[in-house]
């Protein structure tokens, strides 16, 4: 009904824009082989350093876990079983313990339990491979390009790996839920068992940037011999959430906070917004207003006169036209990547000229 109204499908208005990300070599140096310092809502990197080289990642995998879970039926009851006992760090589950599937989520980011990934694949999955699949399609669906997962818990596999910008990707869309945001924003958490009865035990955040750094938020920690110490982790300061991500770094704790420290000088919040006058035939109003809903979003500072706007209404409308009704879009993008898009909608009606 909305495009037989349209007469003409486009108008742009392009500005030219350069990259605007800061050289890995110059402003801020980290200890980590592969870095990512990333706006969470515009998706602006702000730093990188080898960030689509592709490397073990160890348990920042249970984000991904944690994420599928979380998406699932939370009602569910799961029963450890001999299938779901794994090596490494654990929530020490017994054989027969049920729990219910936020509260494997609890102690799986808590203590990195690989006990409770593996019972969060079996039961979500139906099995370890199948949930391997479900890991790798929420990826595709993320825009993980570079990523490939094997096993829920993140225990080094060959084919089991991704990237420094995959991940800062994976923890924005993460941090986006809040029941995940809650959990992993706590320094210890309470878990519940339904069996056995009445059973409350308590586990500790292994994230101690959490306690270093006031303006963490979270997300996890991570470690193999061949990942070495890999972390992800997201802060917050006026306003503004960044997350940063480092793989194989001995020092992620201090670059972390270098990273935030750096990352909070130099961005800012930008506001967008429309409001465009267009004419309207057949009607006593000459003309009426679209406008877009206002988003504030992270950019670096002075690069605001960098950003591409293009916008796509038609030329005039054709009376009558309803208040709220979709006449195009908005769409901004820098560095040549979309960063935000919005719906024009009328701001008032308008009826045919008696």
């Amino acid at each position: 009904m909305l495009y037989r109204k349209i007469v003409c499908i486009t108008a742009a208005f392009l500005m030219i824009f350069s990259s605007v990300t800061v050289n890995a070599e110059s402003e801020l140096k980290v200890s980590a082989l592969s870095a990512v310092l990333y706006c969470a809502d515009s998706g602006q990197v702000i730093y990188e350093k080898n960030p689509h080289e592709k490397r073990a990642i160890a348990s920042i995998t249970k984000i991904m876990t944690a994420i599928i879970a979380l998406e699932s039926d939370n009602d569910k009851k799961v029963k450890f079983t001999y299938d779901m006992v794994a090596e490494g760090s654990s929530m020490y589950l017994q054989v027969g313990d049920v729990l219910k599937i936020p509260e494997l989520v609890k102690g799986m980011m808590m203590v990195s339990g690989n006990d409770a990934a593996n019972a969060i694949a079996i039961a979500v999955g139906g099995s370890k491979e199948k949930f391997a699949e479900m890991m790798n399609a929420k990826a595709r669906e993320i825009g993980m390009k570079d990523t490939h997962f094997v096993t829920p818990s993140g225990l080094d596999d060959e084919e089991h790996y991704s990237t420094a910008y995959d991940m800062a990707l994976l923890c924005s869309y993460a941090m986006k839920n809040d029941d995940f945001k809650n959990i992993v924003s706590q320094k210890s958490m309470e878990v519940e068992f339904e069996k056995p009865e009445n059973k409350v035990q308590t586990y500790i955040n292994h994230n101690k940037l959490l306690s270093l750094y006031d303006k963490c938020r979270g997300i996890k920690t991570g470690f193999t011999k061949k990942a070495g110490r890999t972390l992800t982790s997201c802060a917050e300061s006026d306003g503004v959430e960044l997350i940063a991500v480092t793989l194989n770094d001995g020092n992620d704790w201090n670059d972390h906070i270098s990273m935030y420290e750096y990352g909070f000088g130099v961005t800012e919040k930008t506001s967008f917004s429309e409001r465009i006058e267009i004419s309207v035939v057949g009607s006593k109003k000459q003309s009426i207003t679209v406008c877009s809903d206002e988003a504030e979003l992270t950019i670096l500072k002075d690069t605001e006169d960098k950003i591409e706007k293009k916008i796509y209404m038609p030329h005039f409308l054709y009376a009558p036209v309803e208040e709220g009704e979709k006449i195009g879009e908005v769409i901004y993008f820098l560095e040549g990547r979309e960063l935000y898009r919005s719906s024009l909608v009328t701001s008032e009606s308008c009826l045919y000229k008696e």
